[in-house]
C-alpha cells in the first residue's frame, strides 16, 4: 500500500488537482476575453455591484479548504505542508461527488488569532470556508470566531462531518430496535471536536444532556475531575465511575471517536438489550467488527471502515452540505441545515437501493437494516437528496441570499452540473 500511494502520488502531474480553464482559451479572441482588454468589463461591473462577483467569477461554486496542520487524520500535528496530502484529497472527492471546485491553503500558522485574521481575509475569494484538520480545543473559539464574522459559511467537518452522518446512522438505528432517543444512555469516548459536536446533535434529536456521558484521556469526565477545558464542563457528570470499564454496563449507544482497541468483548456483553456502537477510530476501530458482533449478536454496529456494513464517512456530508449552501448562498451552515442532512441520510437510507450501488460494493442486495442504517459513500443518489434538503433549511431559516428555485428545478440543476464533462467550446463556435 506504501509504495502503491506514493506512486500514485508523484506520478507527473504532481498530487491530485490541477485549475483548468472553464471558457475557451483556443485563439486571440478567446483570450482577449478572458484577459486584457475584455477583463475590464467584469471587473468594473463587480465595482459597482459587489453581488455580480458570484455571477461573473467563479466564487460561488468555490471552497477553501484550510488547514494548519495541528490535527491531520490520525497523524496528529505534524505541520501545514505535510497536511496538503489530505487537503488535496478532499478536494478530490468535492469535486467528484458535488461538482464543487476547490482550492486547498495551507497556512504555517498555530497562533488561533493570528489565523483567524488570515481566514478572515481570503474572503473575498470563496463561496464557503471548509476549515480541516485543526486540534481541539483551539478549533472551538476558531470556527465560532469566523462564523461570527464572515458572510459566507465556515464549517469545521472535523466537528459536524461526522456527527452529522451518526446522527442519521442513529435515527435508523433508534427505528430498528424499537429504542427512544430521550430513554438512552450514551457514552462517547473521545472529548474533541468530533465528540462534542456529536454530543450538541444528539440533543437536537431528542437524547437527554444529561444521560451522555463524555471521557477524555484521562477518563470519565465526573465532578472529581479539576483543570477542566471549558470545551468539556458541560459534560461533568456527578458519578464515582473513573474508567470506560466502569461507565459501560447498560449503555445504550457507544460511540468511540478516540483510538483502537480500548473496548473489550466482555465491556460488550454488559450493554443494554439491542445496543447500538459506533466504533469510529481510524484505520482500526475501539473493538474489532467480528469482535463486537460475537460478543452481542443483538448490536447494531458502524465503523469508519468500508470492508464492514454500515461505515461513517464524511464523505456523505461535506459535498452535499456546501453544495446546498452554495447554491442558495447561505451565510452560515446552522444546526438546521445540518439536522436536514441528517434526516435526508437517514430518509434516503429506507428507499431501495439502485443495482448500480449494489453492484458497486459486489452485494446482491442492500435493504434497510442493521447492516444498512447509513447510505453507501458511492450513492449517487446522496447529492439529489441532501444538497435540497439543506438549500430548504437555508431558505425556512432566512440565512439564504438568493431564491431557491424549487425541489423540482434545483435537482434538475444538479444533474446538469454533474453531467457537464465535456471540453469548452470555442467562442467563434457559438
Amino acid at each position: 500500500m506504501k509504495n502503491s500511494a506514493l506512486e500514485y502520488h508523484s506520478r507527473f502531474p504532481k498530487g491530485k488537482t490541477k485549475v483548468v480553464p472553464t471558457k475557451p482559451t483556443e485563439n486571440s479572441y478567446d483570450l482577449s476575453l478572458a484577459y486584457s482588454p475584455g477583463v475590464a468589463y467584469p471587473c468594473l461591473e463587480i465595482e459597482k455591484q459587489p453581488d455580480l462577483v458570484y455571477e461573473y467569477t467563479n466564487r460561488g461554486n468555490l471552497v477553501g479548504i484550510i488547514t494548519n496542520g495541528t490535527a491531520i487524520l490520525g497523524l496528529g500535528n505534524i505541520g501545514a505542508s505535510a497536511g496538503k496530502p489530505v487537503m488535496e484529497g478532499k478536494a478530490v472527492l468535492f469535486k467528484k461527488f458535488a461538482g464543487i471546485d476547490v482550492f486547498d491553503i495551507e497556512i504555517n500558522e498555530i497562533d488561533p488569532e493570528k489565523f483567524i485574521t488570515i481566514v478572515k481575509a481570503l474572503e473575498p475569494t470563496f463561496g464557503g470556508i471548509n476549515l480541516e484538520d485543526i486540534r481541539a480545543p483551539e478549533c472551538f473559539h476558531i470556527e465560532k470566531t469566523l462564523d461570527e464574522s464572515m458572510k459566507i459559511p465556515v464549517f469545521h467537518d472535523d466537528q459536524h462531518g461526522t456527527a452529522i452522518i451518526s446522527t442519521a446512522a442513529l435515527l435508523n438505528s433508534l427505528e430498528i430496535t424499537g429504542k427512544k432517543a430521550g430513554n438512552l444512555k450514551v457514552v462517547i469516548n473521545g472529548a474533541g471536536a468530533a465528540a462534542i459536536s456529536i454530543a450538541g446533535m444528539l440533543t437536537h434529536i431528542g437524547v437527554k444532556h444529561e444521560s451522555i456521558y463524555m471521557l477524555d484521556s484521562r477518563g470519565v469526565i465526573n465532578h472529581k475531575r479539576t483543570n477542566l477545558h471549558e470545551s468539556k464542563l458541560p459534560f461533568v457528570r456527578t458519578t464515582d465511575a473513573e474508567t470506560l470499564e466502569d461507565i459501560f454496563p447498560g449503555t445504550d449507544l457507544f460511540i468511540g471517536v478516540s483510538v483502537a482497541n480500548v473496548v473489550t468483548e466482555a465491556m460488550v456483553k454488559t450493554m443494554a438489550e439491542k445496543p447500538i456502537m459506533f466504533a469510529l477510530s481510524n484505520p482500526d476501530p475501539e473493538i474489532p467488527y467480528p469482535d463486537a458482533k460475537r460478543a452481542r449478536p443483538d448490536l447494531i454496529m458502524a465503523t469508519g471502515r468500508s470492508d464492514y456494513p454500515n461505515q461513517v464517512n464524511n464523505v456523505l456530508g461535506f459535498p452535499f452540505i456546501f453544495r446546498g449552501a452554495l447554491d442558495v448562498r447561505a451565510k452560515v451552515v446552522n444546526m438546521e441545515m445540518k439536522l436536514a442532512a441528517a434526516y435526508a441520510l437517514s430518509e434516503l437510507t429506507k428507499l431501495p437501493v439502485p443495482t448500480q450501488v449494489t453492484e458497486a460494493y459486489n452485494e446482491l442486495e442492500i435493504r434497510f437494516g442493521a447492516d444498512y442504517i447509513i447510505p453507501k459513500p458511492l450513492d449517487s443518489r446522496v447529492l439529489y437528496h441532501v444538497a435540497p434538503a439543506v438549500a430548504e433549511a437555508a431558505v425556512k431559516t432566512g440565512v439564504n441570499q438568493v431564491e431557491y428555485p424549487g425541489r423540482e428545478a434545483y435537482v434538475k440543476f444538479l444533474e446538469s452540473i454533474m453531467a457537464q464533462q465535456k471540453e469548452p467550446i470555442s467562442v467563434l463556435e457559438i
